[in-house]
C-alpha cells in the first residue's frame, strides 16, 4: 500500500474494525509540537480538515477511544503535512515511550523484567486497541535480542513504521541496554501471516 493519504483512503481507513485509545494520539502532540512548534499542529489539522476528518488534537482525551483507522490516517497526515519520512515516524515510536509518566518508565527501567514483560504484553497492548494481539515469540536477555509479534491488527504500514520505533525505546527500558534496532521482518502488507519484528542491538 502507497504511503499517500487522500479522502477516499481515508473514509476506508475510518471503516475498519476496533478503537485506539486517545493516548496514541497525544503522544503524537507532544512530539510534533517538540519537532515543529505549533504551527505543525496546524498544518496537520488543516490537513486533516481537507480529508473530511474535523479531528482537532485539543479535543483528544488520553483514555477515550477512537476509531483506531484515525490512528493510520494521523500518521499519513502527519508524514504529508510536515514532510515527514519513515525514518522521522519510527523517531515519533521512540518519543511515545519516553513520553509516558517518568514514575512509569522509572518502574519499567528498574523493576519490571524481561519475563514479567513476556507474559504482561497482551494485557499491554489491550491498553492501547480493542483488537488485534501483540505477544513476545522469544528473547535473550544476555544477548539483547527479541523477537515480537502482533497479530489480526492490518492497519497500515505506515503503523509497522512507528512500531518500529515503539519497540526499540521499549526494549532498551527493559533489557537496560544500549541502544537497539528494531525492523519488521514479516509483514501482512507483504504476505506475511502477521507482523513480525526483530530487536537487536545496533550494529
Amino acid at each position: 500500500m502507497e504511503e499517500i493519504i487522500t479522502k477516499e483512503i481515508a473514509q476506508k481507513l475510518m471503516k475498519l474494525r476496533g478503537k485506539a485509545r486517545g493516548n496514541n494520539f497525544l503522544n503524537d502532540l507532544k512530539f510534533i509540537v517538540k519537532r515543529e512548534g505549533e504551527e505543525g499542529i496546524k498544518k496537520v489539522e488543516e490537513e486533516l480538515e481537507r480529508l473530511g476528518i474535523s479531528t482537532k488534537y485539543i479535543e483528544i482525551k488520553a483514555t477515550k477511544w477512537y476509531p483506531v483507522g484515525l490512528r493510520a490516517i494521523t500518521l499519513l497526515t502527519i508524514k504529508k503535512a510536515l514532510g515527514w519520512s519513515n525514518e522521522d515516524i519510527r523517531e515519533l515510536g521512540r518519543f511515545a515511550v519516553m513520553g509516558a509518566p517518568l514514575a512509569l518508565r522509572i518502574y519499567m527501567k528498574f523493576f519490571h523484567s524481561a519475563d514479567k514483560t513476556a507474559k504482561m504484553a497482551p494485557k499491554m497492548w489491550r491498553e492501547y486497541f480493542t483488537r488485534g494481539s501483540f505477544e513476545v515469540i522469544e528473547y535473550n536477555e544476555k544477548e539483547k535480542t527479541a523477537t515480537l509479534r502482533i497479530k489480526d491488527f492490518d492497519l497500515h504500514p505506515v503503523f509497522c513504521r512507528t512500531t518500529e520505533g515503539y519497540l526499540e525505546t521499549f526494549t532498551k527500558l527493559i533489557f537496560k541496554s544500549g541502544e537497539l534496532s528494531a525492523r519488521e521482518t514479516k509483514c501482512t502488507f507483504e504476505g506475511g501471516e502477521s507482523h513480525e519484528f526483530l530487536v537487536k542491538p545496533k550494529q
